[in-house]
């Protein structure tokens, strides 16, 4: 296995300790080689639990998005194994990417439905689901309106009530707030957390934030680059909820600190 250094992860406010919580998925092994000589990820070993936030931290290139393919079985590692110890059923999964990739031609109330109209859901059965999850995201009042008509924030908010609707057991998040402007990123960090809650789903976040994955996180899993690899993880052990208090906290910088040098090793080593 690759971690240099691994820590165990806190218990969550009002919830288990991750180390006993139920087992969600895990990736053993994984190497990913893309047109036979390019090397985006060596031996990746990582355990997910029901209930975690986990950031996947690093610098580009250190296949931190091919980790979120290979999870959400949109590409196919070249050996190791993925493995879920839960049921994999229609809508288990979600996914969010960096831009919102929303269809311009329908409303909001349309966009959010995607998931169970692929599944051939009508709408009638789940009108509640759409309303209830766009209230959590504070766009109960734009059922009707168009993408073309919302902010950067308010599109973003439309595709994670998308990704949320189903109820989904893990969360992949690619970057989905990096767009956006620092006051915006704030309180969608805060929002995401809020909603994680209500939904007791499980998260894995790709991030090159520091701040935004202490923030978010109870683990950081630091990855280098050429190859892809973990080199580190690290446990955030403030509980939840957290607010802004946290985030001027001395608790909070010292994770940063942490963090930022993992990061920067992690740097080093791709060089």
């Amino acid at each position: 296995m690759m971690t240099e250094t691994t820590l165990a992860s806190p218990a969550q406010a009002g919830g288990a300790p991750q180390t006993t919580r139920p087992p969600l998925l895990s990736m053993s092994g994984i190497d990913k080689i893309f047109n036979g000589d390019v090397v985006a990820l060596k031996d990746m070993n990582l355990d997910v639990r029901e209930g975690d936030f986990i950031s996947l931290l690093g610098p580009s290139g250190c296949g931190k998005s091919t980790a979120l393919r290979l999870i959400a079985d949109l590409i196919h590692p070249t050996s190791g194994r993925i493995r879920w110890d839960v049921p994999k059923e229609p809508g288990a999964l979600s996914v969010v990417l960096q831009e919102p990739t929303l269809m311009p031609w329908a409303t909001v109330e349309d966009n959010v439905y995607l998931p169970f109209r692929i599944q051939g859901v009508s709408k009638s059965k789940v009108k509640d689901d759409i309303r209830d999850v766009l209230a959590l995201v504070g766009l109960e009042n734009f059922l009707n309106s168009y993408p073309r008509e919302l902010s950067g924030g308010m599109k973003m908010r439309v595709s994670i009530a998308r990704a949320m609707v189903t109820r989904p057991k893990l969360i992949l998040m690619d970057e989905p707030f990096a767009a956006l402007d620092e006051i915006t990123r704030f309180k969608l960090n805060n929002d995401l957390l809020e909603m994680k809650e209500k939904m007791q789903s499980t998260v894995i976040f790709v991030t090159h934030s520091v701040f935004e994955s202490v923030f978010l996180s109870d683990r950081i899993v630091i990855m280098a680059a050429r190859p892809g690899r973990v080199i580190e993880e690290i446990g955030v052990d403030a509980p939840y909820p957290r607010t802004e208090e946290f985030r001027t906290s001395a608790e909070y910088a010292a994770h940063c600190r942490r963090a930022s040098d993992a990061l920067k090793h992690a740097m080093d080593l791709a060089q």
